[in-house]
C-alpha cells in the first residue's frame, strides 16, 4: 500500500472500531476472539495503549537521533484491572484523537524523514515509514479480532 492509503488506514480506524461495537453486548464484549485471546474490551484497551506507545516513539524518532525504543509486557497491560473491566468509552476517546494526531504527523512529515529511525531492544532498527506500515496493518488485524470475538 501506499503511504496515503496507510495513513488513512490510520485516521479510519476509530470509527470502523466503533461501529463493529456498536450494538454490542457486555456478553459479546467479554469473549475472547479466540481460546486463550483477549476478548473485545481488552483489545480496544490494548489499541489505546499500543498507539500511544507507538505515536509517542515517533515523535522521539523524529526529534531525538536514534532514540531507543522501550518495549513493554502487553500481555501484562491487557490483564491489569483497567483493561479486563473498565468502560470502553475512555479508550475510544483516546484512539479518535491519537490516531487524528497520529494522521497529521505522518501526513506532515517531509519525504527525509521517513527513513529516520530508533532502536527497538526486540525489533531491531525501526523507521517512520516502517513503524507506519506495522501500525496500519496492527490495527486492521485487531479490528478483525474485535469482530471476531463479538461473533463468537
Amino acid at each position: 500500500m501506499n503511504r496515503e492509503t496507510l495513513i488513512q488506514s490510520i485516521a479510519g480506524l476509530p470509527a470502523q472500531i466503533e461501529a463493529a461495537l456498536s450494538g454490542a453486548s457486555e456478553t459479546q464484549l467479554s469473549q475472547p476472539y479466540r481460546e486463550g485471546g483477549w476478548n473485545a474490551r481488552q483489545v480496544v484497551h490494548h489499541l489505546a495503549d499500543s498507539h500511544m506507545n507507538a505515536f509517542i516513539r515517533c515523535r522521539l524518532i523524529l526529534t531525538e537521533d536514534n532514540p531507543p525504543l522501550k518495549p513493554y509486557d502487553q500481555d501484562a497491560w491487557a490483564q491489569l484491572p483497567d483493561s479486563c473491566t473498565g468502560p470502553l468509552e475512555p479508550s475510544l476517546a483516546i484512539l479518535r484523537g491519537l490516531h487524528a494526531r497520529w494522521a497529521a504527523f505522518f501526513s506532515a512529515l517531509p519525504d527525509a524523514a521517513w527513513t529516520r529511525q530508533g532502536l527497538h531492544p526486540e525489533n531491531g532498527p525501526m523507521t517512520l515509514a516502517r513503524i507506519l506500515e506495522s501500525y496500519a496493518a496492527h490495527g486492521q488485524q485487531h479490528l478483525e479480532h474485535i469482530r471476531a470475538g463479538l461473533l463468537r
